[in-house]
């Protein structure tokens, strides 16, 4: 393990004013993304998308990596130019999901484990290979009745353990990424006791795993009020809930905590980080790790169409410099008016 390398892509992940792009949807994942503006989802469809997306004149000033699939990984932009180079040349770090998916957790209803950890070793080599610098694996935990359990909870932290104890054998930078998800119609309190308890197991799994902490980054949700809540707490409460949460669980070693955004708008989503960073500096760099609040605005520019591409490319750049915004607490309103 080259300890150094790891905790140098780590930083550089969350660098100043920067975050990453998750471009990692699944095939039935942006199929349902493409249904939302009538597109088919074929793969040259995802291609020219995924394209646009990366050949964006400037978002390097905002986006340090970007999640790919493996489809994705494996595609060129339309000047022949394999996607991980491409990236590269514009100084962007291109990384890799690896999980694949969340499946029923048998005897546990209503809760799910993540697979994919056989063959992941050799996977991995590939992946370091065609130039990918860091992974990401998704962990799913669900707020419910009875749930979540103390199982289901510890069968995902140590399948992220294994993850990323395999990634960092391979050279690569882990993200670790347990969501508890806002489906339900808990309370941000509740929200919160489940982030904390899923975030201890996991770093608890880390070190008996022997993962290297300082070259690793977190991708959790913000404590947030389930989406059916009757009360839904505003950007500054999630932003005190989300840093007390993490000051009590996070170790300070981690260099960087890149928030996923969930069922949340992609306003929303830049409003909270704003509101996260305004409380001023803490032991971690927090930053975004957005998919659908980086790409929704820029689907609905797109539409498919090549003669969109320009004005869906403004769509992309205007959020990601939103978001870079809102990573040093300096976000407004009136942003979305320019």
């Amino acid at each position: 393990m080259d300890k150094e390398r790891l905790a140098k892509i780590a930083n550089a992940i969350v660098a100043p004013g920067k975050g990453i792009l998750a471009a990692d949807e699944s095939s039935p994942t942006i199929k349902k993304r493409f249904d939302t503006i009538d597109v088919a989802s074929t793969e040259e469809n995802r291609r020219a998308y995924r394209d646009l997306l990366f050949t964006t004149e400037g978002v390097e000033a905002f986006i340090s990596g970007v999640i790919l699939f493996d489809e994705t990984m494996r595609q060129t932009s339309n000047n022949g130019t394999p996607f991980p180079q491409l990236l590269e040349r514009k100084n962007i770090l291109p990384g890799i999901k690896v999980d694949k998916g969340a499946k029923a957790l048998a005897g546990f209803d209503g809760e799910k484990v993540t697979e994919g950890l056989d063959g992941l070793r050799e996977r991995l080599g590939e992946y370091a290979a065609m130039g990918a610098r860091f992974a990401k694996w998704r962990a799913v935990i669900t707020i419910g009745e009875g749930i979540p359990t103390r199982y289901c909870m510890d069968a995902n932290a140590h399948a992220l353990a294994r993850y990323a104890a395999l990634c960092q054998e391979a050279g690569i930078v882990p993200i670790v990424e347990p969501e508890v998800l806002m489906n339900g119609d808990h309370d941000i309190s509740r929200c919160r006791d489940a982030t904390a308890a899923t975030l201890k197991r996991l770093y608890e799994a880390l070190f008996e795993h022997c993962v290297y902490l300082e070259g690793t980054l977190l991708k959790p949700n913000m404590v947030i009020s389930g989406m059916d809540c009757p009360r839904q707490a505003g950007a500054e409460e999630i932003a005190e809930a989300t840093v007390g949460c993490f000051r009590q669980v996070v170790p300070a070693a981690v260099p960087g905590i890149v928030f996923l955004s969930g069922g949340q708008s992609p306003v929303q989503a830049t409003e909270n980080l704003n509101a996260i960073n305004a409380l001023g500096k803490q032991p971690w760099a927090l930053s975004f790790s957005y998919g659908r609040a980086l790409q929704e605005h820029t689907l609905k520019a797109w539409q498919g169409e090549s003669a969109n591409v320009e004005a869906a490319q403004r769509a992309f750049f205007h959020r990601a410099k939103c978001n870079s915004a809102a990573r040093r607490g300096e976000y407004t309103p009136a942003m979305e008016e320019t």
